[in-house]
């Protein structure tokens, strides 16, 4: 159970409310319904309305200084573009501290931690070593320098004791680089060239993302054998029987071809049957044959429930295993198709329950708050119905970041955290951390350390913190806010309400933005019914409703309305 939430949620009988007229009118009967009583630990976890938490793990938190170097990693590096001792213990690290659960956390996602190229590279961006986690040279193995499974085993748990599920990335689209010490694996598995045009939905999946980035041959059934180079590492690690007879075990089993991308899905899902990890976030999903996300999707589901299976005393609820895809560039006002130009492909049908939205960034600079809402609640409950979206502002490689001077911290807040979905905290949009970083090249002006020094001395960056805080662990609270019904209740001051209606549970909050300073009246006439006795979160105070009404007076120009017993 979700131990991070231990007040009590209460909430009223479910009712869908109407715009507000011109004039306010008596509410209708059932808005006086009285309140029902529910547990924190009957609260549902839906990932619909998570509040994910994305990080680098190189970037995040140093843990274990001990493992910082590894395999002679030590050549200079373009600014921002080598390893910087961030690693899977420092996770662990925050997660015990209580960081995620003061954030309203329930969700981590942490950049791919398995064994990188041990070479480095300049493709014009400045020698780089693959801190990031996206240059795989050995699927089965852990990085070093982000850690061990032991590592990961306590992280994973730890988060699990804490209600918070993981979400580990997951690459299987190409290969890292080939460098002086890592050989190009055999052209049986990958492709070198073309390199990507983006024109078509060949010359987007057939091809290298970029130039020396290999790309498996996702599209083939055609069975290989495993590289040399992989097999003589295997055996000089004193494991070359164990993988072999694992390998056979899983194509007996599943009766797939020996094709590149299946012995990949095998030792993906490897970690969720070993681990209990509950989601996968899928990179480069466009890139890749979507044939490979069902096949994916299938047996990382069939990880999971073995692992359920195995460990229920460890199990958090009955939610299926979860995928969420970086289809670059989708934005939710496509519906469920992503539209390469000649073909257009629903990856929703693909094993994703949700895909990430690149919308959001420039609703929140174009659109007003009620505009971003409705239209997000609309696309939900109607072109994505049953599947979701997840929302950011600011990422690791998008270089047109919302507020990229974090100038209006606040207020991304407010968009990123009550926007309808899933919601991407990418690490330091809480605390201000720099995206612009001088002497960097590309995206690595995105992924500067965490600024933890500032959030401990500066009483600027806590006043942010502490904003995105109260606003995380009442979403956390209340999963209407990201997967309820938006309506707006005034727009004047304005004020809306989030319905959520489900098996066993009923939810509904009201939330005003950009009120006034000081004493101010919040319209909530055909929701909360009179004699109401609600709590503002974010200010503290508890009011009553009245005529319609609800007073109060805070210095905060926002509120975050919830019933109290």
């Amino acid at each position: 159970m979700r131990k991070f939430l231990p007040l009590l949620l209460v909430v009223a009988l479910f009712w869908q409310c109407k715009p507000e007229p011109k004039k306010e009118t008596t509410p209708p009967a059932e808005a006086e319904s009285a309140a029902i009583e529910v547990k924190s630990d009957s609260i549902p976890f839906l990932w619909e309305a998570a509040n994910v938490y994305f990080l680098l793990t190189d970037r995040f938190n140093n843990g274990n200084p001990d493992n910082d170097t590894n395999f002679e990693r030590d050549n200079p590096t373009g600014p921002l573009r080598g390893f910087m001792g961030g690693d899977i213990a420092g996770i662990t690290s925050k997660i015990e501290t209580g960081y995620f659960d003061a954030l309203g956390v329930n969700a981590i996602w942490f950049t791919p931690v398995v064994e990188q190229v041990h070479g480095d590279t300049d493709e014009g961006t400045g020698n780089t070593y693959g801190y990031h986690g996206y240059w795989t040279k050995d699927w089965t193995a852990l990085d070093p320098n982000f850690g061990t499974m032991k590592d990961l085993r306590r992280m994973v748990d730890a988060a699990h004791d804490r209600g918070i599920r993981v979400l580990m990335d997951v690459v299987i689209n190409h290969t890292g680089p080939v460098t002086e010490e890592d050989p190009a694996w055999p052209e049986a598995w990958v492709r070198l060239s073309p390199t990507c045009d983006f024109q078509t939905y060949e010359t987007t999946t057939s091809c290298t993302l970029v130039d020396n980035l290999p790309d498996i041959r996702t599209e083939s059934d055609a069975g290989v054998e495993l590289p040399d180079a992989l097999l003589a590492k295997w055996k000089q690690e004193g494991r070359l029987s164990t993988e072999l007879d694992e390998l056979q075990l899983f194509f007996e089993r599943t009766g797939y071809p020996r094709a590149p991308r299946f012995y990949i899905i095998k030792w993906l899902t490897d970690y969720v049957g070993d681990l209990g990890i509950d989601g996968f976030r899928v990179d480069t999903v466009k890139h890749a044959d979507e044939k490979a996300w069902s096949e994916l999707y299938t047996e990382a589901a069939i990880a999971f429930e073995r692992w359920k299976k195995q460990h229920q005393d460890k199990v958090l609820d009955d939610t299926p295993f979860y995928m969420v895809g970086e289809v670059y560039n989708y934005g939710i006002s496509g519906g469920r198709s992503f539209d390469f130009g000649d073909q257009q492909v629903d990856y929703f049908d693909h094993g994703f329950k949700s895909l990430i939205n690149f919308e959001l960034k420039y609703d929140a600079a174009q659109l007003s708050y009620d505009k971003i809402f409705s239209k997000y609640d609309g696309l939900l409950r109607k072109e994505l119905s049953g599947k979701s979206v997840l929302n950011y502002l600011s990422s690791h490689d998008d270089g047109a970041p919302f507020d990229p001077n974090r100038e209006m911290p606040m207020k991304a807040a407010n968009v990123l955290m009550l926007t309808p979905g899933a919601s991407q905290i990418y690490y330091g949009d809480e605390s201000s951390r720099s995206l612009v970083i001088d002497g960097t090249v590309g995206d690595a002006t995105l992924r500067s350390f965490m600024n933890w020094e500032e959030i401990d001395s500066l009483e600027s960056t806590q006043k942010t913190l502490e904003h995105w805080q109260k606003l995380g662990q009442f979403r956390a609270k209340h999963p209407a806010v990201g997967a309820g019904i938006h309506q707006r209740l005034s727009s004047k001051p304005y004020v809306f309400s989030r319905s959520l209606t489900g098996e066993g549970y009923r939810d509904k909050v009201a939330i005003g933005l950009d009120l006034p300073e000081g004493p101010k009246s919040l319209y909530v006439r055909g929701f909360f019914g009179n004699g109401t006795k609600l709590l503002d979160a974010y200010s503290g105070q508890e009011v009553v409703v009245e005529n319609g009404r609800v007073a109060l007076d805070s210095p905060y120009t926002i509120a975050l309305l919830e019933v109290l017993p």
